[in-house]
């Protein structure tokens, strides 16, 4: 599943000539905020190279997301990363700070958990969120993700909101 359309976005498998976009949005401050902080263009591209592998071993990853006008929108994908010693699959996104509060993200979870759930037939999915990001908390809400608990993911305190097949 390379494309995937929503009624606002398009989503395209991260390639390396995804890589200027993705240093920018990892270059703003705010973005970065809730993401361990501002990247720079070589852990970018390390990034990259990292999700790009994901794509080939396990046949789905991150995509890179475009407005219908071809814009540039953000970030967002089902992958497998380790929380608390478990191998956990989660939905993740990130959009561009000109596109928040639009619904965006709603839009996108949305997607990505049918994709994930329904697709894929994974058994379920993450949502990981910094304690103090509400928005993306509401997301993951809104989402019929379910409050799992508590616990701390590269010295962040966070939350692992889920939902299951």
């Amino acid at each position: 599943m390379d494309h995937f359309s929503t009624v606002r976005l398009t989503a395209e498998r991260l390639h390396d000539n995804h890589l200027a976009d993705l240093v920018a949005l990892h270059l703003d401050p705010e973005v970065s905020r809730y993401l361990g902080g501002v990247r720079p263009a070589e852990v970018t591209k390390t990034y990259l190279a990292v999700n790009m592998a994901h794509w080939d071993q396990h046949g789905f990853g991150l995509w890179v997301l475009r407005t219908k006008d071809g814009a540039f929108a953000g970030r967002a994908g089902i992958r497998h990363i380790p929380v608390d010693g478990i191998d956990e699959i989660e939905i993740a996104y990130t959009f561009k700070r000109e596109l928040w509060g639009h619904g965006f993200a709603s839009e996108i979870a949305t997607a990505l958990t049918e994709i994930g759930l329904s697709q894929l037939r994974l058994p379920s999915l993450i949502g990981l969120v910094a304690v103090g990001h509400g928005a993306s908390r509401r997301v993951l809400e809104k989402s019929n993700y379910v409050l799992e608990k508590s616990t701390t993911h590269h010295g962040s305190d966070v939350v692992i909101h889920r939902i299951r097949r």
